[in-house]
């Protein structure tokens, strides 16, 4: 596999794995979760009490329809002299009829004197349902009882039982009617089972309608972000837009810090431009009487008057780079300012070439323009001056990589004989020449390191493939 290949694939993942930390911090997520979270809860703890209600009226209208077929049981049974259980008891249920229904009465004697067993026809060619003893389920003070037992057919039975004094003889039959408990507890299974479906559907529903809602409502949060992003982008100077009452402070309060910005940023330029005007005559009226005086001393004042002009013109311009990178809405375009740079830098040095690689994307510098300029005039003017013959100048574009700490990399590299590892940092403090036979200041890469610092960025010196200079800069991209 190719290596661009891989370096792709490989960062792939950690972007994705980025875009899934950011989620639990979005306001949208996390109000659409917990809404999302509490209807989920809310709706199960609905059907849960649902579902017990249900079983517990169900059991008790079950209870309720054994007691009352158990009465009329008692109420269609008698002896008659010669102690046979006699009648014809009719409950008013078919499934009595049908056999193996789970529906079942019959009626045995307790006392010796009585004779002959009945039972309900749905219990013909059963087996007697078995009964515990007494000692295991005890009669309560009606002489009744209930218990569970699993009947002809593996249905589980609820068993409603009484036993009756039949006559002024004392004879004593037992009564007992049994329900289908397997039959209540389907229906019981089948009913909880709609209504968790049904609550579910409705809780989709809501749960989408929710957030429906939510989105709806954070729109206009989305839209305050892209006015700061069209700000920050330099294609507008403050928020505009209909705005909520709830949002529309916020942006009254955003729109005033950034024009208290742009007055404290233009107040400063004011001063910058008023001390360079206040201090430029004098430091020229020392110059020229330097001159004129002529001799060691009056080359002595005018060197150190033209060096005053220059600090001065070192720090007012730092002064200016650390204003401009706390302004808002700073953004220059790279391509065309580099561009540009090397079609007048070409003219100014037609006996050497200049090669330009440009990325196919625009990239854009998150600063001022004139700082650019500054830094990459510096660069090119000292790559012309000691290159042999070629110069190459360079942009690699930012990775896709999201946030503030995207940068930019910038290449300036020659053929000149290079500065040797030892002598790199000496070639960064101001005014330090190493070479005194060149013209110049010596204040070209500081201004460089300077402008590269204040906006947080960095600087190497590095050996060219061309075989001298290779300046490598990283700069913040919008």
């Amino acid at each position: 596999m190719p290596d661009g290949t891989a370096g792709q694939g490989a960062s792939l993942p950690a972007a994705v794995l980025r875009r899934l930390r950011r989620l639990p911090r979005m306001v949208t997520f996390r109000v659409v979760a917990i809404s999302s979270l509490w209807a989920v809860i809310a709706l199960a703890v609905i059907a849960t009490v649902i579902s017990a209600l249900f079983r517990q009226v169900s059991s008790r209208g079950f209870e309720e329809v054994l007691s009352a077929h158990l009465f009329n049981l008692i109420a269609s049974v008698s002896a008659d002299e010669q102690g046979r259980l006699q009648g014809t008891p009719n409950l008013g249920d078919l499934r009595f009829s049908e056999p193996l229904s789970g529906w079942y009465w019959s009626v045995e004697p307790t006392s010796q004197a009585l004779r002959r067993s009945l039972s309900s026809p749905s219990l013909i060619g059963s087996a007697p349902v078995p009964a515990p003893g007494t000692d295991a389920v005890p009669f309560d003070a009606a002489f009744q009882r209930t218990y569970r037992v699993e009947g002809p057919g593996g249905n589980a039975l609820q068993v409603l039982e009484a036993e009756v004094v039949l006559d002024q003889a004392d004879r004593i039959a037992r009564f007992r009617v049994m329900g289908n408990l397997s039959e209540l507890e389907r229906e019981i299974g089948d009913f909880t089972r709609r209504l968790f479906a049904y609550l579910a559907a409705f809780g989709l529903g809501m749960v989408a309608i929710n957030a429906f809602a939510i989105l709806l409502a954070l729109r206009p949060l989305q839209s305050i972000r892209r006015a700061l992003a069209n700000i920050r982008a330099g294609t507008a100077e403050r928020l505009s837009g209909p705005f909520p009452t709830e949002i529309a402070p916020l942006a009254e309060e955003t729109n005033a810090l950034i024009e208290s910005n742009r007055r404290i940023i233009e107040r400063s330029r004011k001063q910058v431009g008023n001390l360079a005007h206040s201090l430029k005559t004098p430091l020229a009226v020392l110059m020229n009487e330097g001159r004129s005086m002529g001799g060691e001393q009056g080359r002595l004042i005018a060197d150190h008057a033209a060096a005053m002009q220059q600090q001065i013109d070192h720090y007012l311009q730092r002064a200016r780079a650390a204003a401009q990178r706390s302004a808002l809405a700073q953004r220059s375009p790279v391509n065309e300012t580099l561009e540009r740079m090397a079609r007048v830098t070409r003219k100014l040095n037609p006996d050497k070439t200049l090669t330009l690689d440009l990325p196919p994307q625009e990239v854009v510098f998150a600063g001022e323009r004139e700082d650019l300029e500054e830094i990459i005039g510096n660069l090119l003017e000292n790559a012309m001056k000691w290159a042999r013959g070629q110069v190459g100048l360079s942009l690699l574009a930012p990775e896709a990589a999201e946030g503030e700490g995207r940068r930019f990399t910038l290449k300036i590299e020659d053929d000149g004989p290079g500065i040797p590892e030892a002598q790199a940092r000496q070639a960064l403090k101001r005014g330090r020449r190493l070479d005194e036979t060149k013209p110049g200041t010596g204040l070209g890469l500081a201004i460089v390191a300077d402008l590269v610092a204040e906006y947080g960025g960095a600087l190497a010196l590095e050996r060219s493939g061309l075989g001298g200079l290779m300046v490598r800069i990283e700069l913040p991209a919008a």
